[in-house]
């Protein structure tokens, strides 16, 4: 029904919009609720994120590599070392005799890229050291064919062929692709005649270096695996090696390697690990604070289960009650946050570092990534409940707040109609009331 609030002087229309303000009380809490469990959703995820945060750092302090690593060092920037799980803390003093080497042949004859170089038969003959020998097709028998059929890929011949361009014209140049001693081949025509007036050989050598007392270590490549239990050593192939005999002539490159602890690696992750704890405890405090004072409550004031997660994170300090951290400065200040002491650390770790394995890593990070794991797995943590019955309470009152649309439509439908009918019915009133007086007020005076 159309309204035809004003008639008579009485406005209908104003007066449904107060009432409905008081119909839509209701809904606005729902509307409010909803807001203040989003705030606290958003505060539980963050918490979440940093929880998450916080097992990666606590898995990273357990890794026996990384806590219990090794920092190696060498004194020359051509040798290199890396020390594994199973190294022990050593000094290595040596000298690179010489670095390895591929087979190279070098052919005498330039040649064009068409020219015939196989001979009588377009095939040719190579032959490597451990006794296998590859016929290769070379197509037409030309140089070009020649260094593509070496090339090929599926002709799998472990070695790679080059031309290089001189002022008579392309020279063949062959090498080995591996290095060592073993990289030996020889190169031919099919029926054993040299190619290109035969090559110039470089040998292929093994990597040589020395140790201490006469000992020589050799390796096919420039990385010797294991040179010592747990350490692989690496030279570069520009190393200068030894060279000549006489007294004044180069003695080879010298390095001495050294391998100990890497302390300031495992400082590192037990620092990570402090923040991420105060990170998430520096927060779990501002959210669930309670007010009073000066103080302002917090969005999770009072929350049990985030009360909970902070208190057990702060206990995971203390272990089973009978160790102390304070000598691997790890401690409580009186607000609750943890004081990380990297010097005291560093000093306790070098002197001790298998107690420091047992109540550092394994003790302290193992707790820490617990808690923090039961508390924000995706699945069933803690947390992660927290915030889904949360999300589900939320969907119910925006359920709620949709099913209070259509009530306060219908109400709002329903106080138009009631109205519009009372303003009408006074409307009709007034005028039969206008009417009357006009009648009254046209009838004749009595005489006195």
């Amino acid at each position: 029904m159309a309204s035809i609030s004003g008639l008579g002087g009485f406005d209908s229309a104003s007066i449904v919009d107060q009432l409905m303000q008081l119909e839509t009380i209701p809904q606005t809490r729902l509307k409010t609720r909803v807001t203040t469990e989003t705030s606290q959703v958003s505060t539980l995820q963050s918490i979440n994120a940093k929880l998450a945060a916080l097992v990666t750092k606590a898995e990273a302090a357990l890794d026996p590599a990384k806590f219990g690593g090794w920092a190696a060092a060498s004194t020359s920037d051509k040798v290199t070392v890396k020390a594994g799980g199973t190294a022990a803390p050593t000094t290595i003093s040596l000298t690179v005799v010489q670095t390895a080497a591929s087979h190279q042949l070098g052919f005498a004859e330039a040649a064009a890229g068409t020219d015939l170089v196989t001979g009588a038969d377009t095939q040719v003959r190579l032959d490597l050291l451990d006794g296998t020998t590859k016929i290769l097709e070379t197509g037409d028998g030309s140089l070009d064919g020649l260094v593509a059929a070496l090339n090929d890929p599926d002709n799998a011949t472990g070695v790679r062929a080059t031309l290089v361009s001189t002022a008579d014209g392309q020279r063949l140049l062959v090498e080995s692709t591996a290095t060592g001693e073993a990289s030996d081949f020889a190169l031919t025509a099919l029926d054993g005649g040299a190619l290109l007036g035969g090559p110039t050989v470089r040998a292929g050598r093994d990597a040589l270096v020395e140790l201490g007392a006469g000992i020589t270590a050799s390796s096919t490549t420039n990385t010797f695996s294991q040179l010592v239990a747990g350490i692989d050593v690496t030279i570069a192939p520009d190393t200068p090696g030894r060279a000549g005999t006489a007294p004044d002539d180069f003695p080879g490159t010298p390095a001495t390697l050294t391998v100990a602890r890497d302390v300031a690696a495992a400082g590192t992750l037990v620092k990570d690990l402090v923040d991420g704890l105060n990170a998430v405890l520096s927060e779990m405090r501002t959210v669930t604070a309670q007010g009073g004072g000066a103080g302002k409550a917090g969005v999770l004031a009072g929350d049990a289960i985030v009360r909970s997660v902070q208190s057990t994170l702060t206990g995971t300090l203390f272990g089973d009650g009978t160790t102390t951290l304070a000598d691997f400065g790890i401690e409580l200040d009186r607000s609750g946050t943890f004081t990380f002491d990297r010097a005291a650390f560093e000093t306790a770790y070098a002197a001790d570092p298998a107690r420091a394995g047992t109540l550092v890593s394994g003790g302290f990070a193992e707790r820490v990534r617990d808690v923090a794991k039961a508390a924000s797995d995706k699945y069933d943590g803690t947390i992660t409940t927290a915030i889904t019955g949360r999300q589900a309470g939320i969907a119910r009152l925006n359920d709620s707040i949709e099913a209070w649309d259509t009530r306060l439509e219908l109400r709002r439908s329903m106080l138009t109609r009631q109205f519009t009918a009372l303003e009408t019915a006074l409307s009709q009133m007034n005028s039969q009331s206008n009417w009357l007086a006009g009648q009254i007020s046209s009838l004749p005076s009595a005489a006195g």
